[in-house]
């Protein structure tokens, strides 16, 4: 992927992110995107992280439940995988943020479609 189609789909991404949990958990979490960063405020203080890294062609993720993630565009899944090593969790960034905000707000989060 060339730095240019990586950025248009990383912003992408993160934007459709922060729309869905904005209109979806709206009352539960603070979600601000701005600057090519999507902050997701919990009522309780813990905050999540999304930036685009150009240098690696990621997205990175700072989980106040789970740690540092890295995700990598996997084109033939057509997704954002974790390039970490399978078996910690899931596989890819919607997965995990679907996983982690039900578990939080005690409802039925669903980010991956």
């Amino acid at each position: 992927m060339d730095q240019g189609t990586f950025e248009r789909q990383a912003s992408a991404v993160l934007e459709d992110l922060f729309d869905r949990i904005d209109e979806e958990l709206g009352d539960l979490i603070d979600a601000d995107y701005e600057g090519g960063i999507l902050t997701l405020r919990l009522s309780d203080g813990r905050t999540y992280l999304l930036n685009k890294h150009g240098p690696n062609r990621e997205i990175w993720l700072s989980s106040p439940v789970s740690g540092a993630w890295h995700y990598a565009w996997d084109e033939g899944a057509g997704l954002w995988r974790s390039t970490r090593s399978a078996g910690e969790g899931p596989d890819n960034l919607h997965g995990l943020l679907t996983a982690e905000l039900s578990e939080i707000t005690g409802g039925d989060v669903d980010l991956e479609d």
